[in-house]
């Protein structure tokens, strides 16, 4: 847990200096982006989760973004003419990134993020990479935020204001979660919900799942609320992220839904500034949306994530039957 940590610690550093570091590549991607107008973001586990979480911003500067997982696209695939594609790898080496590009499967425009300058992936296209290196332990926490860091290094030079962005990284916490942790005792399983900001979400989940060993997953809250809701019981938890935006609304009506509805305990990752939801265990972060919210609310979730995890699995970030890097379909 204490290589996790570290890892952790430096990534708001890491991330400031992917930016400073992103020179012609990060113009060069924002070009083709602006020209097709359309952009494709691909990835496999963490580095999917990352492409929803910037479905968003890239939306709001009006372009057609939209996430899927590589795997995905390789069995059914979505015609690519006219598209820019992002292919994110931590290592530059996963298996589905390596063979779609040697099946001949990428757009003219298509470009890599990854943490690995040497890597496969870095080779076949010109790609962003982050500051630091690839992280060490598993599971994905400092990759994610430099990830998030690359990309808005692209979206700057597409008009996008990095100030909010900049400014929320030095305002990133990590508060204490014991509260959070007790309130989660008997939990068995874990699922996470946003609107806006689902893909942070949905990486919550993924390392919880992986971290924890227990069945966690992601459910956006329209789709939760469709149905879903059933399986609330004392035993489920839910961990919810709010943000200063439109859609803070319906994360509110469904997190007092639970609340009326159930006793699953629930966290409250909360960046709105609006009133705290009776019931629910609220964890307070700097007030924020889109990229900017992204950082601070993944910052404290990757702390609870990674507590909840250790005091659950005395070897917690010892993976038994997966490796950091998925070389194998």
């Amino acid at each position: 847990m204490t290589t996790i940590h570290a890892e952790m610690a430096r990534q708001m550093t890491d991330s400031r200096d992917s930016i400073a570091q992103s020179g012609d590549i990060a113009v060069d991607i924002a070009e083709a982006i602006r020209r097709t107008g359309r952009l494709i973001l691909f990835g496999m586990g963490g580095s999917h989760a990352v492409g929803r979480a910037l479905e968003p911003s890239y939306r709001a500067l009006g372009i057609e973004a939209v996430a899927l997982p590589l795997s995905e696209q390789l069995d059914s695939p979505l015609p690519l003419d006219g598209w820019t594609a992002i292919v994110t790898s931590q290592s530059g080496e996963s298996a589905e990134v390596l063979r779609w590009f040697s099946e001949g499967h990428a757009p003219k425009d298509a470009f890599g993020l990854t943490m690995e300058g040497a890597s496969s992936l870095a080779g076949i296209v010109p790609c962003l990479v982050g500051a630091g290196g690839s992280e060490i332990p598993f599971a994905a926490t400092r990759s994610l935020t430099v990830t998030l860091a690359l990309h808005a290094a692209v979206l700057q030079h597409l008009g996008a204001d990095l100030a909010p962005v900049i400014a929320a990284m030095s305002q990133a916490t990590a508060p204490d979660m014991q509260k959070a942790i007790s309130h989660f005792a008997n939990v068995r399983a874990i699922v996470t919900s946003g609107r806006n900001q689902q893909g942070v979400a949905e990486a919550i989940a993924l390392g919880l799942t992986e971290l924890s060993r227990l069945p966690c997953f992601s459910l956006e809250c329209g789709q939760l609320r469709h149905g879903p809701v059933e399986m609330l019981h004392p035993d489920v938890g839910v961990v919810m992220f709010r943000a200063a935006d439109p859609s803070a609304t319906y994360v509110t009506n469904l997190a007092e839904f639970v609340v009326r509805e159930s006793k699953s305990p629930l966290i409250i990752f909360d960046a709105s500034a609006l009133p705290p939801v009776d019931g629910a265990h609220m964890i307070s972060c700097p007030t924020g949306h889109g990229l900017a919210a992204c950082f601070t609310l993944l910052s404290a979730a990757q702390k609870f994530m990674v507590d909840f995890a250790a005091a659950r699995v005395p070897d917690v970030g010892t993976p038994q039957r997966c490796s950091k890097v998925t070389k194998v379909e």
